[in-house]
């Protein structure tokens, strides 16, 4: 991409984000303000689409807004320690973690459920039995 400034739909297709989120990462200040033309309408320099596309690729990585702010000042502060960016890492690592097991356990519970149904044409069904039974944990 050239060093023009690009406008708002050109920074959208060239980090593969919506208009729409590039003006919420604006807003909310994970994205410097961006220069404006006469008429109001925002430019993009080719460091703002850097910035962009950091942002996109650490989403994409499921990293927080927070996280990702913190990421960002820690991306453009040269005197930082990597031991910071990879402690902040690990921490986001745990929280993965944390929620696969969560789902790992919730598809386990789900799972044995289904099987205890049959399926068929009766009324009863042991899958809203156990969710109406507030007495009975539904995990195995």
């Amino acid at each position: 991409m050239s060093t023009a400034a690009v406008n708002i739909s050109q920074a959208a297709k060239a980090t593969g984000l919506t208009p729409r989120m590039i003006r919420h990462y604006e807003s909310i200040g994970l994205l410097a303000g961006t220069a404006r033309t006469a008429a109001g309408y925002r430019l993009f320099s080719e460091q703002d689409l850097h910035t962009l596309r950091f942002i996109q690729r650490a989403r994409s990585l499921g990293f927080s807004i927070d996280q990702i702010s913190q990421l960002l000042a820690l991306w453009q502060d040269r005197e930082r320690s990597s031991a910071t960016v990879k402690a902040l890492a690990r921490q986001h690592l745990q929280e993965l973690e944390d929620k696969i097991a969560g789902l790992q356990s919730m598809h386990d519970s789900l799972s044995q459920l289904a099987s205890c149904c049959l399926g068929d044409e009766r009324p009863d069904c042991p899958i809203l039995e156990r969710l109406a039974d507030s007495e009975q944990p539904l995990s195995h």
